[in-house]
């Protein structure tokens, strides 16, 4: 009786460390590889906790002028001493695209985490995506720039420079 009551606490204990690693994976929003091993899970929170830059523009998948707003992404790498890197950015879907660090500018693009001052989902394109302001320049409004705006933003891969 005694080991079957050992054998049951036992499992309990490793069902709540399961349960609390879980909850804590859950609240990871993007992943963000700065080197070899070096692995940094962020949250809603940990982005919010950002200074937030916020523009309305039209863009080529939405319908009229939309206001996002987010962290810029020069901000975060900045944040994380990486700046002057190249990126290799991944969606959901497992879409990947390569960012060159002069891409990346002071307020652009930003990782918006808000579209309309609302989080979005998955469905709308989130609950990360890469934005740009395109109406506000020309340069912002190339083939290039567009496949850099990556929806459903998972992971962040430092490159180097």
């Amino acid at each position: 009786m005694c080991q079957i009551f050992r054998s049951v606490v036992l499992y309990s204990a490793a069902f709540v460390v399961f349960i609390a690693t879980s909850a804590l994976a859950d609240s990871s929003i993007l992943r963000v590889h700065t080197g070899e091993d070096i692995q940094i899970d962020l949250s809603e929170d940990d982005l919010l906790a950002l200074p937030q830059v916020e523009f309305t523009t039209s863009t080529i998948w939405t319908i009229g002028e939309v206001t996002f707003s987010g962290p810029a992404l020069r901000t975060l790498l900045d944040t994380l001493d990486v700046a002057d890197s190249d990126l290799e950015l991944t969606a959901a879907n497992d879409y990947s695209v390569r960012i060159p660090a002069d891409a990346i500018e002071a307020d652009a693009p930003i990782i918006a985490n808000r579209i309309d001052g609302k989080p979005f989902s998955l469905r709308e394109k989130g609950p990360l995506w890469i934005v740009f302001p395109y109406d506000s320049s020309e340069r912002y409004q190339s083939e290039t720039v567009y496949s850099y705006s990556i929806w459903q933003l998972k992971s962040l891969r430092v490159l180097g420079p």
